[in-house]
């Protein structure tokens, strides 16, 4: 299952990015190109919703990426995710 929620990433240094989900709270990427902060956000999310579900929790409900307030040099991207609900399941 196929599971997405939008990110904020922004550049925090000159060679570093940054990102957090508004709706998932303690969930971030980084990475120093914008390209290795996005596949260390896929990860983070992954790992968060597994331990969600993990522990029977309900997920959060997803905000549409345009009711989003950024800042200048921000940018919001949908965050897919891949959740494997059995062992053996491949989507």
């Amino acid at each position: 299952m196929m599971i997405t929620y939008p990110a904020v990433f922004r550049q925090v240094e000159y060679n570093r990015w940054h990102c957090d989900f508004p709706d998932l709270v303690g969930c971030y990427g980084d990475g120093e190109t914008i390209d290795e902060a996005i596949d260390d956000a896929i990860e983070s999310e992954r790992e968060w919703i597994m331990l969600r579900l993990d522990n029977e929790e309900d997920l959060p409900k997803v905000t549409d990426a345009n009711d989003i307030d950024i800042k200048e040099g921000e940018q919001v991207r949908n965050i897919g995710a891949i959740i494997k609900l059995m062992p053996g399941w491949e989507e």
